[in-house]
């Protein structure tokens, strides 16, 4: 029996996985609502993950798994889905994880963030930064804080993607869409091009070198609307992670820009939610005049506590709002106490709560 990539992506859909896994030695196995999968049938044989590569896996792609030993890129499956691929070569054989991308849109509230962000998508300028690990879903949260601009206002949108994962069609905005590589060099490359294409918004899909954030914050500072994304799990390592890109002599500069210009900081997690499927928790920084001196002073360890003490402007610690999942029966005091950044102060609050935890 061999397997067929167009009967695995149906299967992807109708289970609604988030990822397809296809390595040798094993069967195509899903991750669904963050568990993984085996599907019933044989294991792949390098033969299979071969010809499952090569049936998606457009010309350039192919040169440059050879060449380099993986590519990435994103394509539709036919009008059902979009997929974020990794080709890859393991122990000299290839294999590939795909990335399901949903097909429609999510309100902000859908995807459970409050409605004090929404203000923020109207700020003119500034840096708003979406952080948290590798598969926590900051694309889907950028992909709706773009889709709400580009109904609730006018402008230019500029998206810069590596690659592209969601579509935006023009709504009350012009929405143009670069994909790195195909489009445009590099991050950098692309943020010095936007500015001079009359942006209001540039989306920059990863801030990974120091060229693209000076690049992001320059174009913060000069009037526009920035958003871009980090693997930082928490606010204050945020704005450590940007200074910490910069050599000495400039951290000081760096540190006055960032005071400035940032907006926000949302870092989010994703959560196994109970009954199934996932739920994001969020750590939520609205930068003020007191957060602002402590990034200019390099005070960055005391952001937490104003976090803590700014509910009112709608900001939230990602613990407290983990655990108003709990108390939500949304998910298990354990998932909680995993995700927690604080994991003895999560396991205090949560016996205060009652809840009984699988003891590690």
């Amino acid at each position: 029996m061999s397997y067929e990539m167009n009967d695995l992506l149906d299967l992807v859909v109708d289970q609604n996985a988030s990822d397809l896994h296809c390595q040798v030695g094993q069967p195509p196995t899903l991750r669904i609502s963050g568990s993984m999968v085996p599907i019933e049938g044989p294991s792949l044989s390098p033969k299979d993950t071969e010809n499952l590569v090569l049936s998606i896996t457009p010309d350039a792609h192919v040169q440059n798994l050879k060449m380099n030993g993986g590519s990435d890129f994103a394509f539709a499956f036919l009008d059902k889905a979009r997929f974020r691929v990794s080709v890859l070569k393991s122990k000299g054989n290839y294999g590939l994880v795909l990335r399901q991308i949903p097909n429609k849109m999510y309100g902000l509230r859908d995807i459970g963030l409050p409605d004090k962000v929404r203000e923020l998508l109207y700020c003119p300028r500034g840096l708003i930064l979406v952080t948290g690990p590798t598969g926590s879903g900051k694309s889907t949260t950028l992909a709706s804080m773009v889709n709400y601009i580009n109904e609730n206002r006018e402008g230019h949108i500029i998206t810069i993607e590596d690659p592209i994962e969601y579509y935006h069609p023009h709504k009350r905005c012009i929405v143009t869409q670069r994909e790195i590589g195909a489009d445009v060099p590099s991050f950098a490359e692309a943020i010095k091009r936007a500015l001079r294409q009359d942006p209001d918004i540039i989306l920059v899909g990863e801030m990974r070198d120091l060229e693209t954030i000076e690049a992001a914050i320059s174009a913060a500072e000069t009037g526009h609307l920035v958003f871009g994304t980090l693997h930082t799990n928490s606010a204050a390592k945020t704005v450590d992670r940007i200074v910490d890109a910069f050599p000495a002599n400039m951290k000081e500069m760096i540190r006055t820009q960032l005071a400035s210009s940032l907006v926000a900081v949302i870092s989010q997690v994703l959560c196994k939610k109970i009954g199934g499927g996932r739920i994001a928790g969020y750590e939520i920084m609205i930068n003020t005049t007191s957060i602002s001196a402590m990034i200019r002073e390099n005070k960055t360890f005391r952001i937490t506590s104003d976090i803590q003490t700014g509910g009112n402007l709608g900001m939230i610690t990602m613990d407290a709002h983990l655990l108003s999942l709990v108390n939500r029966q949304l998910v298990t005091p354990d998932e909680a106490l995993e995700k927690a950044q604080d994991q003895i102060g999560m396991r205090e609050k949560l016996s205060q709560l009652g809840a009984t935890l699988k003891t590690i």
